[in-house]
């Protein structure tokens, strides 16, 4: 495989697997694990600025339209961390793996709703297939899965954010993190109580807290360099990967309930990501094919 291939297989399987290593600071509310997150992803991204002058960006740049752009972005990042992480070490990893599968298809359906594209026909029968999927899911379990729906919204408004966004992924990540900086830094001195464990943490603990920032950037900056190197057909049919392992931690590691209702409702949406993907592939296919000459 080439090496945008490795750099995407490698960022998915390390957002699969992010999980396990949440999982590992379960004893720490979400919000001072967020603050933390935030803390160590800007010291790393301050090292690749530093060693990286291609990274970097001047006060030039910094106009009220970045500002504003990057502080929605801020929010919008702050809101997804924080109810995956909620959900991961609550016992949710099941319906937050359900948020992801359905990402896709909400960033659809908010480029036909706010940028007024058009949906093909194959598009239109997943969406709906989707839709009906989460009404079943919904119907059976008597409870709306409402992590799966913050999850989705917040990422596919985030991702519509950030196609109007002018700077790089670094510089971008940057940008917003350092918006959240405020926050994280008066949450942990104004709320001590809450910020941490009732025993000190160990060093192993504050050594999962300095790898918060690695799990962050890490799989960013792989995820950049990918999306360079190999078409964004391939990057669609990967990004399928970290919520099929993170479905599959929960059920088979962390022996989360799925029973038929479940069953029932994830095929649906399954069945509408395998639409929704062969769709994809066959009319870029069909566009890139040379017109037929008699």
């Amino acid at each position: 495989m080439s090496k945008g291939v490795w750099y995407a297989v490698t960022a998915y399987v390390t957002w699969g697997l992010s999980p396990i290593y949440w999982k590992q600071l379960e004893q720490l509310p979400p919000p001072a694990l967020i603050a933390y997150r935030v803390l160590w992803s800007l010291a790393i991204l301050g090292v690749l600025l530093l060693c990286r002058p291609r990274y970097r960006f001047g006060w030039k740049q910094a106009t009220r339209r970045i500002a504003r752009v990057y502080a929605i972005a801020a929010l919008l990042i702050c809101v997804n961390w924080l109810t995956y992480v909620w959900a991961v070490t609550a016992g949710f990893i099941v319906e937050a793996s359900l948020g992801y599968f359905i990402t896709p298809l909400v960033t659809v359906g908010l480029g036909v709703v706010v940028l007024g594209e058009r949906l093909r026909l194959g598009q239109w029968l997943a969406v709906a297939l989707a839709a009906i999927g989460l009404v079943s899911l919904t119907t059976a379990l008597g409870t709306l899965p409402w992590i799966a729906f913050v999850l989705a919204g917040s990422f596919g408004v985030y991702g519509l954010v950030k196609k109007q966004a002018p700077l790089g992924a670094v510089q971008g990540l940057t940008a917003e993190t350092g918006m959240l900086l405020l926050p994280a830094v008066v949450w942990l001195l104004w709320a001590p109580s809450s910020a941490g464990p009732t025993t000190a943490p160990t060093p192993a603990t504050w050594l999962l807290l300095a790898g918060s920032g690695f799990l962050t950037v890490g799989p960013l900056v792989l995820f950049a360099a990918s999306v360079q190197r190999i078409p964004l057909a391939h990057m669609g049919l990967l990004q399928y990967v970290a919520p099929t392992i993170q479905f599959l931690l929960g059920v088979l590691l962390y022996d989360e309930p799925f029973g038929r209702p479940q069953l029932v409702g994830y095929g649906l949406v399954w069945a509408a990501l395998i639409l929704f993907a062969a769709e994809g592939l066959y009319a870029r296919r069909t566009l890139s094919m040379p017109p037929f000459r008699t």
